[in-house]
């Protein structure tokens, strides 16, 4: 038992500083999870407890630096939470064994998508309301949420890519990404706990790690600013695709 704490703490601490920089971090716990034992889709519905835990401190973190767009997140939320309510849904509905072979496909896709390191121009937040980027975006975020509710994992990577869409910076970027991606949790879970896809205490002790690399993360992509984020995420693609690549 202590051995399975220290690994979902170990493990939790270095997901979480890569959910909150750059993404991927739910492709090292969804396989620990299910490794110590948790059915597939239990796994992924224990996983948003950590998740929620970590985005809590990393949006209190950003805020607290004062680089959370407020305005435009809560507007790209509204979608992304109707998606998720759909693909959480989806998630717990379907057999483990199904879902087994939707992951590996999802993996599949999530490889070739960060291959071509979709957040390399993200650098600058010249912004534009024109309605056709605007419906660009809404229709993304709501399509993001669906994956995001269904199986979380490089739910990150998206939105970062959808934020090149907005104009928004790394920094600013995942500071939407946190926000984004804690409300639609939120509504992710409700749906995991009522169809009883969730183990609370593997979840909260993974959360605690997760907690503990969102703050250095955090602290981490303010004082390294945008170019040492690029990097970061640049690194989490290319191990991300090696590893799905190899298997």
């Amino acid at each position: 038992m202590a051995l399975k704490i220290a690994l979902l703490l170990m493990v939790g601490t270095i997901a979480g500083f890569l959910n909150v920089l750059a993404g991927g971090g739910s492709f090292l716990t969804l396989p620990m999870l299910i490794f110590m034992g948790l059915p597939p889709t239990v796994a992924n519905g224990t996983n948003r407890v950590a998740i929620f835990m970590q985005n809590v401190m990393a949006v209190k973190k950003f805020h607290e630096f004062k680089v959370f767009p407020l305005k435009f997140s809560l507007l790209v939320t509204i979608p992304a939470v109707i998606g998720s309510l759909a693909g959480a849904y989806a998630a717990t509905v379907i057999p483990d064994a199904t879902f087994k072979k939707v992951l590996a496909l999802i993996m599949i896709a999530i490889t070739l998508v960060t291959m071509l390191n979709p957040t390399e121009k993200l650098s600058s937040r010249d912004i534009s309301w024109s309605k056709g980027r605007w419906t660009a975006i809404i229709l993304m975020f709501l399509a993001i949420g669906f994956y995001g509710g269904f199986v979380q994992a490089g739910v990150g990577f998206l939105i970062l890519s959808a934020m090149v869409v907005a104009g928004f910076d790394l920094i600013h970027g995942n500071a939407v990404k946190v926000f984004v991606i804690l409300i639609f949790t939120v509504f992710a879970l409700v749906i995991f706990t009522i169809q009883s896809k969730v183990n609370y205490t593997w979840g909260i002790v993974l959360g605690m790690g997760n907690v503990t690399g969102a703050y250095l993360a955090t602290v981490t992509a303010v004082k390294k600013g945008n170019r040492f984020v690029q990097k970061v995420v640049f690194v989490a693609i290319v191990i991300m695709a090696i590893k799905l690549l190899v298997g």
